[in-house]
C-alpha cells in the first residue's frame, strides 16, 4: 500500500492503531529498524561513547553537529596524561559499579581492549584499534596505555567497557554479552525479545539519575511501517529516509530534523574489470556524476556532495578545492581520449573491454537502491553500463573484487585518522572487507596515511591530509556521493531534549535526538 494511503488507513481507524492508553510520561518508545540485540562493546556496540547500556573511558559532548564533539572524562576522571613515551595514564573514577553490582577497576578495562585485539575473538572492530599497542593495569584505579603514534589517543577511548568477568576466549558473534549486556551505562536491559527491548534506568548509576525511566526499542524494519506508527502514536520516534519526511512532517505533535554526520555514501569500485581498474574511466565518473542532484532528488535535500571521505568538520585538515565539478561533456572527453570508444549499443568499449560492470547494494536500504539507480542513470549518457542489483551482504562478502558496492563508511568520524585511513590506505591483512575493497590506492597515499597516522595533531599533518585529498582527486578509487543528514521523526513530549551531535555511519535510534537521553530533563 502506498504510503499516503496507508498514512490515512491510520488516522481513521485510529481505534485500531491509535496511543496506547497506559501512562507513557516517563517513557519513550522508539522505532528501531535494526535487528535488536548485539549489545557487545567489544563487537562494536558503543564504540564511539554512545549508549545507554555502557560507557568509555571517555564521552562525546557537544552542543551542535556542526563541529567534531569535545571528547570529556566519562569513567575517567579526567583526559588522558602524557606518561614517558607514547605512553598515557588514564585514572578511573572511584566508586562506579556494572549493572550486575560488580565495581569497576582497571582489569575490566584492561580485558575489553585486550579482547578487542584478540584474534581469536575476531571483532571487527579491531583494526579501529590499532593505534593502541599495549594497555596494562597501573593498580586498580588507573590503566596506562601505548600507542604507535605521537597522537592524543582520546578517539580510541571512546569504547563502552564490559566486566573482565564477561569476557570470552571465543568468536565475539557467539558471546553472552549479545543479548545479556552488562555495562556501566544509566540503563540497564530489562527484557529483549526478537520484536522488542526494554531498557530500564538504574538507581545506581555513577552519574545524574535519569528522568526517563524507560526506553523501549521495537524492532521495525520496514520503513512505510515506522512511519505509520509514529504517526498512529504507537511510537514517539523513528529514524526514516529522507524521502519520508514530509509525509510525517507538520502533522499534529510530530517533529522531523536532520542531524549532521560524517556518514558517506559511495560506491566502491573493483580492480577486476577492464573499465573500472582504469584510472582516466574512474576519474570520468567522478567528474560525470552530478552529487548535487542526487541529493535534491534522492536525500530531499538532507546531505552534502562528498568528493573524498572527509568532510568540512576537519578544518585545516579539510582541502576545499579537492572537489570533482560536474562536467558529463568534459567526462566523455577523457574516456574518449583514453581509447573508450561508443558502441552502436550506446556503451563505449576498448581493446576487446566494455565499459560495463555490476553495481550490488544491500536489498534492505531503500537510500542505497535509490542512489544506486540514481548513479547508473547519470553513467549511463557517457556510455557506461551500470547494472544494479539489490542482494544480501553475504553474497556482496563475495563480490567485492569483481563489481562494485553501494557503501558507506565513516564509523569512527572523532578524528581524521580514523575517518579515511581505512577507507584510502591499501589493504593490510586484517582490514576489514570493506576497507578500500578495490585495493586501488593512488601513489604517494599510503605514505602520507602512515606518516599522518604516526603523528600528533599539527599544522604539518593538516598539511598531509590536504594533500591526501589532492592526490586522491588526481587519481580516485572510488566515485563518493554525499555526506549524508540522518533523518527523524519524533513527537514532543515536553522533555528538555539535548541537542543532536555529529553522527558517524551508525545511527537508528541510538543516535539522532535520544544520543544522550540520559540527560534529557523535564
Amino acid at each position: 500500500m502506498p504510503l499516503f494511503l496507508a498514512l490515512a488507513c491510520v488516522a481513521s481507524v485510529a481505534a485500531g492503531c491509535g496511543s496506547p492508553s497506559e501512562d507513557r510520561s516517563d517513557r519513550i518508545v522508539l522505532a528501531e529498524s535494526q535487528e535488536l540485540g548485539g549489545y557487545n562493546p567489544v563487537a562494536g556496540y558503543g564504540e564511539l561513547g554512545v549508549s545507554p547500556l555502557y560507557d568509555g573511558l571517555l564521552r562525546p559532548a557537544s552542543d551542535t553537529d556542526t563541529t567534531l564533539p569535545d571528547l570529556v572524562p566519562a569513567l575517567a576522571v579526567a583526559a588522558p596524561a602524557p606518561l614517558g613515551e607514547r605512553q598515557w595514564r588514564v585514572q578511573l573514577r572511584p566508586g562506579v559499579t556494572f549493572s550486575d553490582g560488580s565495581l569497576l577497576d582497571s582489569a575490566d578495562v584492561v580485558a575489553t581492549y585486550k579482547a578487542v585485539a584478540n584474534p581469536l575473538v575476531a571483532s571487527e572492530i579491531a583494526t579501529h584499534f590499532r593505534p593502541i599497542t599495549d594497555i596494562r593495569a597501573d593498580g586498580a584505579d588507573a590503566v596506562v596505555v601505548t600507542v604507535a603514534n605521537d597522537a592524543d589517543p582520546s578517539p580510541q577511548l571512546l569504547l563502552g567497557i564490559a566486566p573482565s568477568e564477561r569476557i570470552e576466549q571465543a568468536p565475539v558473534a557467539d558471546w553472552a554479552l549479545n543479548t545479556e549486556p552488562v555495562g556501566t551505562g544509566p540503563y540497564e536491559l530489562t527484557s529483549l525479545r526478537p520484536d522488542q527491548a526494554v531498557f530500564t534506568a538504574r538507581d545506581d548509576y555513577w552519574g545524574p539519575r535519569p528522568h526517563v525511566r524507560s526506553l523501549v526499542f521495537t524492532h521495525t524494519p520496514d520503513d512505510n511501517t515506522r512511519a505509520q506508527r509514529i504517526v498512529a502514536g504507537e511510537v514517539d520516534g523513528a529514524s526514516l529516509p529522507p524521502g519520508l519526511l514530509s509525509a510525517v512532517a507538520g502533522r499534529e505533535g510530530i517533529t522531523t530534523i536532520g542531524v549532521a554526520s560524517a556518514d558517506w555514501r559511495g560506491v566502491s569500485l573493483p580492480r577486476n574489470n577492464s573499465f573500472t581498474a582504469d584510472p582516466v574511466a574512474r576519474t570520468a565518473m567522478n567528474v560525470g556524476v552530478d552529487r548535487q542532484t542526487m541529493i535534491d532528488d534522492v536525500l530531499a535535500g538532507h546531505g552534502r556532495p562528498a568528493s573524498t571521505p572527509v568532510a568540512e568538520v576537519y578544518g585545516d585538515a579539510y582541502d576545499p578545492r579537492a572537489q570533482f565539478p560536474h562536467d558529463v561533456d568534459g567526462a566523455a572527453a577523457m574516456l574518449d581520449r583514453a581509447g573508450w570508444r561508443m558502441g552502436s549499443d550506446g556503451v563505449r568499449q576498448k581493446d576487446g573491454s566494455t565499459a560495463r560492470f555490476d553495481l550490488l547494494y544491500n536489498a534492505q536500504d531503500s537510500l542505497r537502491r535509490d542512489l544506486s539507480t540514481a548513479f547508473a542513470a547519470a553513467m549511463a549518457p557517457l556510455g557506461v553500463e551500470v547494472r544494479t542489483r539489490g542482494t544480501s551482504w553475504d553474497e556482496i562478502d563475495t563480490r567485492l573484487d569483481t563489481a562494485a558496492v553501494l557503501l558507506g563508511g565513516g564509523e569512527t568520524p572523532y578524528s581524521i585518522d580514523s575517518q579515511v585511513y581505512d577507507t584510502l590506505h591499501t589493504r593490510v591483512p586484517d582490514s576489514s572487507p570493506y576497507a578500500n575493497p578495490g585495493n586501488l590506492t593512488p601513489p604517494g597515499v599510503d605514505r602520507l596515511l602512515d606518516e599522518a597516522r604516526s603523528a600528533g595533531r599539527s599544522p604539518d599533518t593538516d598539511a598531509k591530509y590536504r594533500e591526501v585529498q589532492q592526490r586522491y582527486i588526481s587519481e580516485p578509487s572510488y566515485v563518493f556521493l554525499a555526506f549524508l543528514d540522518h533523518t527523524y521523526a519524533y513527537r514532543d513530549l515536553g522533555w528538555n531534549q539535548t541537542a543532536p551531535i555529529l553522527e558517524p555511519h551508525s545511527h537508528g535510534v541510538s543516535w539522532g535526538p535520544w544520543w544522550h537521553v540520559a540527560g534529557w530533563t523535564r
